[in-house]
């Protein structure tokens, strides 16, 4: 076991490693999350921008804090007051080391001509201007778009910003690691003296082992947890071959501790981790961990990873600044823990019954509620929900972490709503499922009854609302169709067959709550998931006074689908499901009429296959007025309403 906390001199660090982001603001409270190497102490100040004057400030307590490493400390400054909206402000951290914009002044904008007097920001209750995206892989070829998006906001008064920034999933890849971030996880571990680990039913019995196995890089697949059953027909024959749980076809650098988990999410959100770490440090030296050479093949793939890691990183002071200023609202998706994570209810009880497979999902649990799911909502995560995690920190035992891991795997309350008009009502599609009654490998609906029971609930009475769903809930038919036919042949993980109408009880569920006569006018869906971005326009069938719902999906922040395959499955959804096509009526929306806007860039293909992020503008019933996306390259692409039935 390591070290107590308090008896390991810490080496010169930063105080500051990650942060300030700008979590849930409104006129009672301002969420500020930022990750230090010391314990913080000093001052929070909110002051007005124009006058300067002081309407708000507060000591640093020890409640705002949580020790998760030997050098690292989780702080979320929740401050409560009665604060101005629609306003210009500024917050400042008077910390032990000095002014929070005077020990990181690229947090501020060029034309900010007081950065001394804080980081200005505006409390909204509109939500009329909202920017949306997800799946922002570090080592993708493309560029990464919160960049090109720092650019906009520079440009913008405050008056004029975005009024949030919602990621609707895949904020890390936690199953898809380049090697170079694997390194520098490793190094940030040590450097930040973050939990040692043990395991159970694994190949290694804990992470010093972990980092001693020659299958550390770029072979972690064959360390990660395997069961026999899978539910298929193969298994039936081959009762004890191995299938694996985690089954990502790129998961040979999957994450497994919670240190690593953790070490991720500063590494994509600051630029300082990566300047504490050796970024040549593998390729210097002849061997890995486990006296194995790495081949020429993974040799040559770190070094193309390393060329995207290296334009990654250097945009990340500018990513940084974008998070400081503009609240942001976060909910995860499959890669924020593993790519079949609770796929189908087979992949769940193998998962479950697995302790080492168990502790993984556990671990990116643990790493998302600190890092992602703790400043959406702070109130959700009472007492108890806390004794837990100051337990776990404070004896770092194996038998503490699967308490609150366990209490983890049965929270509830992941989903939270934005108080904002619209409201904006923020969807787990991941926790609470729909298990399928009729096969263990089908896969299962993305929220059940009693949770669409709750998402209904807060539509009721409700003029218009904004929804983030991860997976669109409707999607290219196309496409979904493939799925279903993988699914057919027993291979649904072969392509995440996981969409809203895989399920015929959550698709039809769903599609009532649309048809409800008490639920809003104005339905907006943000989705992403998908790695392609497009805007669909949907009425109900034969009925006048229908409600208007549009589907919007925005993906990837920092990815992009096969576009060959792309393209052919574009064409062929639109040859086949168009509004008037009777293939419609074998589909579980049948009830509904789907307009597919066509993108500014191009006339024919009405999904764009380039990294962006989603820009939606509303007018003050609820339509979009605009609908659009920012390309990582600057380039604005509108998709204007249509009228025409395809």
């Amino acid at each position: 076991m390591p070290a107590p906390l308090n008896t390991i001199e810490p080496p010169q660090l930063p105080l500051i490693v990650a942060g300030p982001i700008l979590r849930k603001v409104t006129a009672a409270e301002v969420n500020i999350w930022l990750v230090t190497t010391r314990p913080l102490e000093g001052l929070v100040e909110i002051s007005d921008s124009g006058s300067g004057e002081c309407i708000y400030s507060q000591a640093i307590s020890k409640q705002h804090l949580l020790q998760v490493g030997q050098r690292a400390w989780v702080c979320m400054l929740s401050l409560h007051g009665n604060f101005p909206t629609h306003r210009s402000l500024r917050y400042q951290i008077t910390t032990q080391d000095g002014l929070l914009t005077e020990l990181m002044p690229h947090l501020a904008y060029e034309d900010d001509v007081v950065p001394h007097q804080g980081i200005e920001f505006l409390i909204s209750e509109k939500a009329d201007y909202v920017l949306h995206g997800s799946c922002r892989n570090p080592h993708h070829f493309s560029k990464d778009t919160l960049v090109e998006t720092d650019t906009k906001v520079a440009s913008q008064r405050v008056e004029e910003r975005p009024d949030m920034l919602l990621m609707s999933g895949d904020q890390i890849y936690a199953d898809h690691v380049a090697g170079p971030t694997l390194d520098a996880i490793e190094q940030l571990i040590h450097l930040l003296g973050l939990p040692y680990e043990e395991f159970e039913q694994a190949p290694i019995n804990n992470t010093d082992a972990l980092y001693q196995h020659p299958d550390c890089y770029y072979g972690r697949e064959r360390i990660l947890p395997h069961y026999v059953d899978d539910g298929s027909l193969m298994a039936k024959f081959f009762p004890h071959r191995g299938a694996p749980i985690f089954s990502s076809r790129e998961s040979e650098n999957h994450l497994i501790s919670f240190a690593e988990f953790f070490a991720m999410y500063l590494l994509v959100w600051s630029p300082t981790p990566w300047a504490l770490v050796n970024r040549e440090r593998l390729l210097d030296r002849a061997f890995i961990t486990g006296g194995q050479a790495l081949s020429p093949h993974w040799q040559q793939q770190w070094r193309d990873e390393k060329g995207h890691i290296d334009e990654f990183v250097a945009g990340l002071d500018k990513v940084q600044r974008l998070l400081a200023h503009v609240p942001s609202y976060m909910i995860f998706d499959d890669h924020d823990v593993t790519d079949d994570w609770n796929l189908t209810v087979g992949w769940e009880k193998a998962a479950s019954r697995n302790k080492f497979s168990h502790r993984i999902i556990g671990n990116g649990l643990i790493a998302y509620w600190l890092c992602q799911g703790w400043g959406n909502a702070p109130e959700k995560f009472n007492t108890p929900f806390m004794d837990h995690a100051k337990r776990y920190f404070s004896e770092l035992s194996s038998a503490s972490q699967d308490t609150f891991i366990q209490y983890l795997y049965r929270f509830e309350d992941w989903h939270y709503t934005i108080h904002t008009s619209p409201k904006v009502v923020v969807l787990d599609t991941r926790t609470r499922r729909w298990r399928s009654e009729s096969r263990m490998n089908k896969p299962s609906g993305l929220m059940d009854w009693e949770a669409l029971i709750e998402f209904q609930q807060e539509l009721m009475n409700q003029d218009k609302v904004i929804i983030i769903s991860a997976a669109p809930m409707f999607g290219v038919k196309f496409i979904e169709m493939l799925q279903r036919i993988m699914t057919s042949c027993g291979q649904p993980l072969v392509i995440d067959a996981e969409n809203w109408m895989a399920h015929p009880g959550s698709a039809n569920t769903l599609v009532s709550i649309f048809t409800h006569t008490k639920t809003p006018t104005n339905f907006v869906i943000l989705s992403g998931d998908v790695h392609y971005s497009f805007a669909y326009d949907i009425k109900l069938r034969y009925r006048k006074n229908s409600p208007n719902i549009y589907q919007i999906t925005c993906s990837g922040i920092k990815n992009q689908f096969p576009a060959t395959l792309l393209s052919f499955c574009d064409a062929m959804d639109r040859l086949l499901y168009s509004p008037r096509s009777p293939l419609n009526w074998f589909t579980k929306r049948k009830r509904l009429k789907i307009f597919k806007r066509a993108p500014s860039n191009h006339h024919f293909y009405r999904l764009v296959n380039q990294s962006a992020i989603g820009e939606l503008r509303l007018e003050n019933d609820g339509k979009p007025s605009q609908i659009s996306i920012l390309t990582s390259d600057g380039q604005e692409v509108h998709f204007p309403p249509t009228k025409v039935e395809e």
